[in-house]
């Protein structure tokens, strides 16, 4: 996956290695640097990929990549919204609750990045999105871990991609707050790796003068990540061959969904994916199509290049309405096949605006984008997969509540009034009388998973006259 120095090299060292590359400027202030800052940057410099980041500037910076060309490209075929009274829905629950049971189950979390989006300083994860309680994303995902190890008396080892710039206060948050209450032997971390940020004439930038500008891999960078940190390792001793694969910020995924985790193990894919119909032809997310007979995600940015993507059916509805939910499920050994061919994985380019430090030293905050940054996605790796993937509708209302940013689509306020909405037809359907618009709702998934088990169990509680109603994950008003 690169090359790497045996250590910290000498300044000598460096620049032998960055001058085929046309990289030796990151060395210029480095009679400025203290000894400290001299060994960090040289580690850091130590860590690029010289060779994959000159091949990424010479095809998206250095010339124009041509888009790829299909000879067809068909709708994905979508099982549709599952209910117990959908065709075959029945079997594939009943085999994603054995998968459970058999313990064949571990939970992939992507949780890389940062707060800034939402104002907050701190882990994504870490955010207090219950509106009355504070409970963070990361507890209530934790919640659904909970409840789904004391329904199927299983254990989800629970995996958590962290990056560079989270992963000791992501760590320091679960130490602190005990884990949540898992075992921590079931609670793993593994970094994200980094690639440097580009200038507009192919220089690798500094972000100063001793640290070079770096930013994450993409979520696609879960699957070297997952096998070179030992997590594949892990789960293959503990008897997984299934990892249920989900983003931090989506507030209401459904995570060993046993409908997704049957449906999937039915088919022949090696991967899966939920998607939602998009609700206008163009919504800022990734199309599932078929192209020349291999299911793709074609990026939002791309419509216009595939313009097919845009047809409507006689009726007015989406023909490619299947847009991407972030939500997978990918067998292990499809993972190591995939990491054993990451070299020609594919590699996605955007023009960004970032900080940097010019030759004079100054501190540059530009105003346009002036800056490559090169990242992987993790649906690509259907490019890869055998079989016929499957794709499984979700209903946006119940299971995609994004938190990206505090508003807008996507944003925090918006998540929290679906939730509302959501958990409101629960309060009513379990005999809460009160007027619940304008107050703050939310039910913790470790008490109750769906309306039916929640009517049931909720059927002796005293609701409160007045305030918010949050039911924490032992049935407790908090």
């Amino acid at each position: 996956m690169g090359e790497r120095g045996a250590g910290v090299a000498e300044q000598d060292e460096l620049a032998a290695r960055l001058k085929p590359f046309g990289q030796g400027h990151l060395l210029r202030f480095w009679d400025e640097l203290d000894p400290y800052e001299r060994a960090a940057l040289a580690e850091q410099i130590d860590q690029i990929d010289l060779k994959l980041t000159e091949r990424l500037i010479s095809a998206w910076i250095k010339a124009t990549p041509a888009p790829e060309t299909f000879d067809r490209i068909d709708p994905m075929k979508v099982i549709p919204l599952p209910t117990p009274a959908s065709p075959d829905a029945n079997a594939a629950w009943q085999i994603g609750e054995e998968a459970l049971r058999a313990g064949r189950v571990a939970i992939v979390l992507v949780a890389g990045g940062q707060g800034t989006r939402l104002g907050y300083d701190g882990p994504k994860g870490t955010f207090p999105i219950g509106p009355a309680s504070g409970r963070t994303l990361f507890e209530y995902h934790a919640d659904r871990i909970h409840h789904a190890q004391a329904r199927y008396g299983c254990t989800l080892p629970w995996y958590i991609m962290v990056g560079e710039s989270n992963e000791t206060a992501t760590r320091a948050y679960f130490e602190t707050n005990e884990f949540l209450g898992l075992d921590p032997s079931n609670v793993h971390f593994f970094k994200q790796s980094m690639m440097p940020t580009v200038g507009e004439d192919g220089r690798i930038l500094l972000e100063s003068k001793s640290r070079v500008a770096m930013n994450p891999n993409g979520h696609g960078g879960c699957i070297p990540a997952l096998v070179e940190n030992g997590i594949i390792d892990d789960a293959r001793r503990r008897g997984i061959d299934l990892f249920s694969y989900f983003q931090v910020d989506n507030w209401a995924v459904k995570l060993a969904d046993p409908y997704f985790i049957g449906y999937h193990l039915q088919g022949d894919g090696e991967m899966s994916s939920k998607v939602k119909r998009k609700a206008t032809p163009r919504e800022a997310s990734g199309v599932f199509c078929v192209c020349d007979g291999k299911v793709r995600v074609i990026e939002y940015t791309e419509l216009d290049i595939y313009p097919a993507l845009l047809d409507t059916n006689a009726d007015g509805s989406l023909t490619h309405f299947a847009a991407n939910a972030g939500i997978h499920i990918l067998d292990i050994e499809f993972i190591e096949r995939v990491y054993r061919n990451y070299e020609r994985f594919p590699w996605h380019c955007s023009h960004k605006k970032v900080a940097h430090v010019r030759e004079s030293g100054d501190l540059v905050k530009p105003d346009e984008p002036n800056a490559y940054k090169f990242e992987t996605f993790v649906f690509d790796a259907l490019n890869y997969a055998d079989g016929h993937p499957i794709a499984m509708e979700i209903d946006v209302k119940t299971e995609y509540a994004l938190s990206k940013q505090m508003e807008g689509p996507g944003g925090v306020t918006e998540a929290r009034q679906l939730m509302h909405d959501y958990w409101s037809e629960w309060l009513r359907a379990a005999g809460c009388l009160r007027d619940l618009s304008g107050i703050d709702v939310e039910i913790s998934p470790r008490y109750a998973a769906s309306l039916e088990e929640f009517v049931e169990k909720a059927a002796d509680l005293n609701w409160p006259a007045s305030g918010p109603i949050a039911i924490g994950p032992h049935g407790e008003f908090l």
